[in-house]
C-alpha cells in the first residue's frame, strides 16, 4: 500500500506541475508495481481522467474551454480507442514498451526545446490556421477543414489512448497550437476536457474488453489526485522553464530505466 501510494502522489504532483505528468503513470505502475502495460494502461488513464476532470472544471469555470472542438475531439478519440486497445493486446509487450519509451523521449525532446525558446507561448513557427477563433465571439469557425483537422487530432489521441495509455495531451496540445489561432491558457483547458472524455471512453471500453482494476490500482488512483492538488498548489513558485526541463529529464531517465527492464534483457 505505502509503495502505491508514494507512486501515485509523485505521479500526481508532476501532473499538477507540469500538466504532462501523467504520462508517467504507466512506467511508474511497471517499474514500481510490477504492472504489465496493458494491465496499467487502464488504471493510468483512470487517474489521468480524474486529475484532468479538475482542470476542466476550471477551465469551464473561467469559460476557455471551446466545447464543440473538444467534443469533436473527444467523438473521435473514443471512436479510435477500441482501435488501440484491439493492438494492445496482440502486439508483443516488448513492441509496445519499445514504442512507449520511444514516445517518452519523445516528448523529453519536444519540451526541452519548447523551454529553450524565447517565446513558450507563441504559436508554432509555420501556423497553418485550418481553425480560425472568431474575434467577435471567442468561437471556432467550424469549416470542413477544421473539423477534419479536430478529428485527425482526437482520433490519433484516442488510437494512442487505447494502444499505451496515455491521455493524448501531448498530441492534442501541440496540434491545435499548429492548426489555430486559439491563446495558449484556452489549448490547455480545451485539451484537458478532451483528455477527460477520451480517457473516460476508453476506460470503459477497457473493461468491456476485460480489464480488472485491483486494489492496488485504487490506492495509487487516488493518491494520484491527491499528488495533483499538491503539484497546483507548488507550480505557482517554479518557472515554466524549470518545470519542462524537469520533466523532460524525468521522461528520459524513465524511458532509459523502461528499455533497461524490459528490452535490453532480450537482445544480450
Amino acid at each position: 500500500m505505502v509503495t502505491e501510494i508514494v507512486l501515485g502522489i509523485g505521479v500526481g504532483i508532476v501532473l499538477g506541475l507540469t500538466g504532462s505528468g501523467g504520462v508517467l503513470a504507466v512506467p511508474a505502475l511497471m517499474l514500481g508495481l510490477g504492472f504489465s502495460l496493458q494491465a496499467a494502461a487502464p488504471v493510468a488513464l483512470i487517474a489521468v481522467g480524474l486529475s484532468s476532470l479538475i482542470g476542466t472544471i476550471h477551465g469551464l469555470r473561467m469559460g476557455i474551454v471551446r466545447y464543440r472542438a473538444a467534443a469533436i475531439m473527444a467523438l473521435a478519440g473514443i471512436a479510435c480507442s477500441p482501435l488501440g486497445i484491439y493492438l494492445s493486446h496482440r502486439l508483443p509487450t516488448e513492441v509496445l514498451t519499445l514504442l512507449f519509451s520511444v514516445l517518452l523521449l519523445f516528448i523529453a525532446v519536444r519540451m526541452a526545446r519548447q523551454a529553450w525558446q524565447k517565446n513558450s507561448e507563441g504559436l508554432g513557427d509555420e501556423l497553418t490556421p485550418n481553425c480560425l477563433v472568431r474575434a467577435d465571439t471567442g468561437r471556432f469557425q467550424l469549416s470542413k477543414k477544421c473539423v477534419a483537422t479536430f478529428i485527425s487530432i482526437g482520433g490519433l489521441s484516442g488510437l494512442s489512448s487505447g494502444l499505451l495509455g496515455v491521455g493524448g495531451g501531448f498530441l492534442i496540445v501541440p496540434g491545435v497550437r499548429q492548426f489555430s489561432n486559439l491563446k495558449m491558457h484556452s489549448i490547455v483547458a480545451t485539451s484537458l476536457a478532451v483528455i477527460t472524455l477520451i480517457s473516460t471512453g476508453t476506460v470503459i471500453n477497457a473493461l468491456l474488453a476485460g480489464a480488472r482494476l485491483s486494489g492496488q490500482a485504487w490506492w495509487f488512483i487516488g493518491s494520484t489526485v491527491i499528488g495533483l492538488l499538491i503539484g497546483r498548489a507548488v507550480a505557482p513558485l517554479l518557472s515554466g522553464r524549470v518545470l519542462q526541463l524537469g520533466f523532460s529529464v524525468m521522461a528520459t531517465i524513465t524511458a532509459l530505466m523502461l528499455i533497461n527492464k524490459y528490452l535490453l534483457p532480450m537482445l544480450f
